[in-house]
């Protein structure tokens, strides 16, 4: 599985699909009961170069990003940013199912105030294990928006075209950052058990001969360790504890500082070493960010 084909256009998706010709250049709705896969493509890495929103439900097709892959038996809804690799496998008794893929460049927004806030739509970096699980009224309510944005896309351009085509797609985007905190919500259970396991993970990264030996663990190696995306981990936070990963790394390390402060008499640069940074200015100057003191003034205070 060495080849890897980019797809840099909607029309060289369409084509690679067997599917018919776009209507518009830069936005596409396939319909997934009417093309069929060439399995000439079968395991094969794609990188694409615009956002894909896919609602499906059937069988005899998987999704692999990364070392994770993901089936749609039960139906769900997944969200790729451009430039993110995917591994399509269809089973060679593929048969056509329910559901659709909706893909837009990034050119289409990029002038638009949507381009702008892109990044706050954290689930398109999500792993496809962390799929959106809807139900039959909120299936409804997306692919209701879905058809009224192909509608519009189909037809003849005018002047109110690409307001109106935006105007859907953060409508979309909108209703599925609704869902996804609902998502959050009824999984409470779950998630207080990733939350424990997150917690446990921190509290034995967090020690001085850990930090010593691999310095302060960023955000990503924490996701890995738990095997989650960065944004889903911190979204999963954030809605459970209050804070993101971040915050939690940079309170783990403030609170450890305040320990070896007022608990030793070793000297600023050595407590400093002992947290992960390289430089004692460094840790000053991050200790002050989260306390308003510098570290001599919280020893003497």
């Amino acid at each position: 599985m060495n080849e890897i084909i980019r797809i840099d256009s909607i029309s060289m998706l369409h084509e690679l699909l067997g599917y018919e010709k776009p209507k518009h250049p830069l936005i596409t709705c396939i319909e997934l009961n009417k093309f069929k896969p060439d399995q000439t493509y079968n395991n094969i890495q794609f990188v694409n170069a615009f956002y894909t929103i896919s609602l499906k439900k059937g069988t005899n097709f998987n999704m692999q990003y990364g070392r994770r892959s993901y089936d749609f038996n039960e139906g769900s809804m997944i969200f790729m940013a451009p430039e993110q690799r995917l591994v399509v496998d269809f089973d060679p008794h593929y048969e056509a199912t329910e559901g659709w893929m909706l893909c837009f460049h990034p050119d289409l927004i990029r002038k638009s105030s949507l381009g702008s806030k892109m990044d706050e739509y954290s689930f398109f970096s999500y792993s496809l294990h962390e799929a959106l699980h809807l139900s039959e009224k909120e299936k409804a309510v997306v692919t209701q928006i879905v058809q009224i944005l192909t509608e519009e896309f189909n037809q003849n351009i005018d002047i109110y075209s690409l307001d109106l085509i935006i105007s859907n797609l953060e409508l979309l985007l909108n209703y599925a950052q609704r869902f996804y905190g609902r998502q959050f919500i009824t999984r409470k259970t779950a998630n207080h058990d990733v939350v424990d396991r997150f917690e446990k993970l921190v509290k034995d990264s967090f020690t001085v001969q850990r930090l010593q030996e691999t310095g302060i663990p960023s955000v990503k190696e924490l996701a890995k360790e738990m095997g989650y995306s960065t944004n889903y981990l911190s979204d999963l936070l954030k809605k459970e504890t209050g804070k993101n990963t971040q915050e939690h790394i940079h309170y783990q390390i403030t609170d450890l500082a305040k320990n070896l402060l007022s608990g030793t008499s070793e000297p600023i640069s050595t407590i400093a070493y002992h947290l992960g940074f390289e430089y004692p200015a460094n840790f000053s100057k991050f200790f002050k960010s989260r306390t308003g003191m510098s570290p001599n003034q919280f020893r003497k205070y």
